[in-house]
Order: structure tokens, then C-alpha cells, then sequence
């Protein structure tokens, strides 16, 4: 009865042998994977750098050169209003080809449903070619006539407190409450709801 504690058979500790070496190449290969990462993140660091010093030698800190090329954008595109909603980009293009070269076409849409809101954006490759599309204005595009001006640039604040909901001061309506005059409901006790 001394002999309760036997020793392993053989296949048992070679088992145990394949768990440890797997588990040594499971931890090499999440290491090769680590600095793999390592090295990824090193090149992104110099990305980084190299752009930051590219924009400081600009003299700006990235936003000027933005604000430009937007400026830049909105004066050789053209807004065109009553486009009809089933009109695609390729149908606007076709009909603004004659102006010159077009780097792009903007439908916009509704962003809750969708829908076209029946005005799009045309962006030439040149701005020459506005004054071209602007010759369309009152042309007839898909039965509806449409209305070709320059795009205008928004000047952020420019409408500030102008919008939807704010006060415009006076008498908006309602009921001002008050002594002696127009009282909505007095209740009484007698009758049925009216209450004189």
C-alpha cells in the first residue's frame, strides 16, 4: 500500500510535452505578431512626423491651405435649382457637357429619407467654364426649367440668430393672461361644461 502514488505512463508525459511546446510556439508567434505591430506603428509615428513638419514649412497649421482649396472649389462650380428629382448625373452631365470639362456633379438628398431635394452642385475643371454654364440659366433640362448661378461661399456666423425658433421680438400670439377679460375655462359647479 506505500506504492499509491505511480508514475505517469509514457504517453501522458509526452502529451504533456506536445501541450508545453505547442504553448512555446503559440507565444513566439504572438511575439513575431507583436513586434510585427510594433514596427507598423514606428512607420505611422514617421508619417506622422514627416507630415506635421511638411505643413509647419507651409508656414500654416493645415487649415489655411483647406480654406483655399474650398474657395477655389466653390468658384468654378455652378448651383442649379428645379432639377427634377428623377434626374440622375449622368443626364446633368450630358446636358452641362457642352460648357467644358466636369470634375464632379452633387446631387443632394435628403439625409432622413433620401429623396432628392431638387438642386444639385456641378464642379467644372476650370473656372472659365462658369460663365459657359451660367449661358443655361432658364434652359429647359427633363421639361422643367432650370435656374444655373454661381456657387456662393458660406461665411460661417454670417446669419447668426436668424434661423429657425429664434425670437424676433414683438407679440407672437397666445394667451397673456390677465384680470376682467377673456378667461378660457371657470368652473362653477352648475351645468353641464359651460360654466356661466
Amino acid at each position: 500500500m506505500s506504492e499509491t502514488a505511480a508514475a505517469p505512463p509514457k504517453d501522458t508525459e509526452s502529451y504533456l510535452l506536445e501541450g508545453e511546446e505547442d504553448e512555446t510556439e503559440e507565444i513566439s508567434l504572438m511575439k513575431q505578431r507583436v513586434a510585427e505591430m510594433e514596427r507598423e506603428a514606428e512607420k505611422l509615428r514617421e508619417l506622422q512626423a514627416a507630415a506635421e513638419s511638411a505643413s509647419t514649412r507651409d508656414g500654416s497649421d493645415g487649415t489655411a491651405p483647406l480654406e483655399d482649396e474650398k474657395n477655389a472649389i466653390d468658384g468654378r462650380s455652378v448651383f442649379v435649382g428645379n432639377v427634377d428629382y428623377s434626374a440622375t448625373p449622368e443626364e446633368l452631365q450630358a446636358h452641362f457637357q457642352a460648357c467644358g470639362t466636369i470634375n464632379r456633379i452633387t446631387i443632394l438628398c435628403d439625409k432622413f429619407t433620401g429623396h432628392p431635394k431638387g438642386f444639385a452642385y456641378v464642379e467644372f475643371a476650370e473656372s472659365d467654364f462658369v460663365d459657359a454654364a451660367m449661358a443655361l440659366d432658364n434652359s429647359l433640362f427633363r421639361g422643367r426649367l432650370i435656374k444655373v448661378t454661381a456657387k456662393r461661399t458660406n461665411v460661417p456666423g454670417f446669419n447668426r440668430g436668424r434661423g429657425r425658433g429664434g425670437y424676433r421680438g414683438g407679440y407672437r400670439g397666445g394667451y397673456r393672461g390677465g384680470g376682467g377679460g377673456y378667461q378660457p375655462y371657470r368652473a362653477r359647479g352648475r351645468g353641464r361644461g359651460r360654466g356661466f
